[in-house]
């Protein structure tokens, strides 16, 4: 996959635009340690939207098979693609109905600093003309977010995490890590290193929680850990509005539950005393997603150079890749 030694390091003094980790994205994994800001018996993480307007739609009708009520919480990077008005007011009008964080990107559009490009604290193993391509997207999106400064106000009040409590475990809900709003520590590619899991214990620890739920670095991974308040688990979803695994046309999202989720298709997951943590297919109208990204980011733009290829091949990624070193928790 990628080169573990050369990840940055979250103190790291970069400010390169797109690779700077500004001093206002970082908190503390103990302020976590608080009383959950709510509680369900089935939650849905949703991170990396990136404007995907069907991928919404398919959300939607995936929740209405749930047996019981579900509380969504749409934890960051729900615009980066919808650089319409339209599309740019649809999904604000309905992800602002539920729980949200701000990801970076709708951090960076409440605000008109550039000095952080698109915010998305990029590693060394990202080349140069991503990161660019990323900062000129943003600009782009930006933009458009100017015709709407009520929400601009609102994306900018938006907390930079969440609590839940599910079952009786108390889940916290990021978008980078339990550091940094823009955290790699939770990206499939360090959990690969044995050397950096090993930090990880200290995170659920100090935000005495017993689930981890994260998004920002575009690849899902699941692993278990051992911890001081027993087994505890790291679900990040990767990305909700594009693929995940090569050869592949779907998002994942998160589910964490007191109930399986055997009527699902559930891609992987794992059962942590109570509750169901799995990883879930969002299947998505690719021509429809396909016809809206097209209108607004036609051959040659950043956009179509970046993420094209990934949205009708999916990344090299296999869903291998996001399971945990020592075994598979793939389901049948």
């Amino acid at each position: 996959m990628t080169d573990k030694s050369r990840a940055t390091d979250q103190g790291s003094s970069e400010t390169r635009p797109g690779r700077a980790c500004p001093l206002h994205y970082r908190y503390h994994p103990a302020d976590l340690a608080r009383e959950p800001d709510f509680g369900t018996d089935t939650l849905y993480v949703v991170g990396g939207l990136y404007g995907n307007r069907p991928a919404l739609a398919a959300l939607g009708a995936l929740a209405a098979r749930e047996r019981a009520p579900v509380a969504l919480v749409f934890n960051g990077d729900f615009n980066w693609f919808n650089v319409d008005a339209e599309g740019f007011e649809a999904v604000q009008s309905e992800v602002l109905r539920h729980h949200a964080l701000r990801g970076n990107v709708e951090t960076e559009l409440a605000g008109e600093d550039a000095v952080a490009g698109c915010g998305c604290g990029y590693p060394e193993w990202v080349n140069d003309a991503e990161v660019e391509r990323s900062n000129l997207i943003l600009e782009r999106l930006r933009d458009t977010a100017r015709q709407f400064p009520a929400v601009r106000s609102r994306l900018a009040a938006l907390p930079m995490h969440l609590v839940a409590e599910v079952g009786g475990i108390r889940v916290a809900i990021v978008h980078g890590d339990a550091h940094s709003l823009a955290g790699w520590n939770y990206a499939q590619e360090l959990l690969a290193d044995p050397a950096h899991r090993r930090r990880i214990p200290g995170d659920f620890e100090a935000a005495r929680a017993r689930v981890i739920a994260s998004s920002h670095t575009c690849l899902p991974a699941l692993s278990e850990f051992d911890t001081a308040g027993g087994r505890s688990v790291l679900i990040n979803n990767g990305a909700a509005g594009m693929p995940n695994f090569a050869h592949t046309r779907y998002g994942v999202i998160t589910r964490i539950s007191t109930q399986p989720a055997v009527h699902l298709n559930a891609l992987y997951g794992v059962r942590l005393d109570r509750i169901h943590v799995d990883a879930l297919p969002l299947r998505y109208d690719q021509a429809r997603w396909l016809d809206e990204f097209h209108a607004n980011w036609p051959e040659g733009s950043p956009a179509h150079v970046s993420y094209y290829r990934r949205m009708t091949h999916g990344p090299a990624a296999t869903l291998a890749h996001a399971l945990p070193p020592r075994g598979s928790l793939a389901k049948a």
